[in-house]
């Protein structure tokens, strides 16, 4: 099994690359993690604190460096790096800036592991998922985004403490953009197997009616902000998301994932852009999209965030 000696690089060491490092090593995801960093000095410090733990976890090795080749002959390449917020510097400057550093970064990983599969975990991660496709000339197989995989994940967790069930139990895919405009897509969703637009509340449980789920929409949303505002960053759940997103791939598991791939066939009513819909995830990457069952209004508001996705695009001229 591909696991027993796999080899993932994890590109950037901040928190997001370093909290999908220690996933990797609790759940003995790979044999080798290489971990690289423009900042030599940090790369080497989490590279030394992560090797001290190596005793607690299943057989790895952990390497870091600043140098490309350090992710050569990865089975999978993780690319978190991003531009760091400058004093005064807008949202959008700051996407600016991080698709040019993936310009500038990720042709010489590719060069160096040109049969890996590359997760794109980088925000605005539809936009830079679709400018490394351009930069890189990879496959949309090849190289995908981690998409809407934490968004989902969060919405499966207010539909489970809303309902009083387990969170496993719980099947429902937020959809779109990985931002704003995502919506979750209600028809499809199921709560141990019934229909979540037929769900009947268990004793002493509220509704689940159109208020409720809206609100339950809006927390899935503003749940990044939130943590955001409190601790600097969101790193834990993204980098369980991310792992598991590794582990469908090494495991050539067939398992259906929101990730972010390109959307080349004017499914939602526009094509040429990034957004996520649940997805095969295999050891080839991003594979067929399921043919969903969509509402008027989850069609609409797919459509609508694609739509925000090309305007993007086309402001940073791609």
């Amino acid at each position: 099994m591909e696991p027993v000696g796999a080899k993932i690089a994890i590109v950037g060491a901040g928190a997001v690359g370093t909290s999908i490092a220690y996933a990797v090593l609790i759940r003995g995801v790979a044999r080798t993690v290489a971990l690289m960093d423009v900042n030599e000095r940090k790369v080497a410090a989490e590279v030394l604190d992560l090797q001290h733990g190596l005793e607690y976890v299943p057989r790895a090795t952990v390497l870091g460096s600043a140098d490309p080749q350090i992710c050569a002959d990865a089975d999978v390449v993780v690319f978190t790096a991003g531009a760091k917020q400058k004093p005064g510097q807008s949202r959008l400057e700051l996407a600016e800036a991080t698709i040019e550093l993936t310009r500038t970064a990720l042709p010489p990983i590719v060069d160096a592991a040109p049969h890996a599969r590359y997760v794109m975990v980088t925000n605005p991660v539809d936009v830079v998922t679709y400018a490394a496709l351009r930069f890189t000339g990879l496959p949309r197989r090849q190289l995908f985004g981690s998409g809407t995989v934490l968004d989902s994940s969060r919405l499966r967790f207010l539909l489970s403490e809303h309902c009083g069930v387990a969170v496993q139990n719980v099947h429902a895919y937020i959809a779109g953009e990985h931002g704003d405009t995502e919506i979750p897509l209600w028809t499809s969703a199921t709560i141990g197997g019934v229909p979540l637009l037929d769900w009947t509340p268990l004793p002493g449980r509220p509704a689940l009616d159109a208020a409720a789920r809206d609100r339950i929409r809006d927390d899935v949303v503003g749940s990044a902000y939130r943590i955001i505002e409190g601790k600097g960053a969101t790193n834990y759940a993204i980098g369980l998301a991310a792992v598991r997103i590794v582990e469908a791939l090494l495991d050539d598991e067939h398992r259906v994932l929101p990730v972010s791939s390109l959307i080349d066939d004017d499914e939602v009513g526009l094509s040429d852009v990034c957004l996520s819909l649940p997805t095969v995830v295999d050891a080839a990457g991003a594979g067929r999209r399921l043919p969903i069952t969509l509402s008027d209004d989850e069609r609409a508001g797919l459509r609508a965030s694609a739509q925000t996705l090309a305007r993007m695009q086309r402001r940073f001229g791609l």
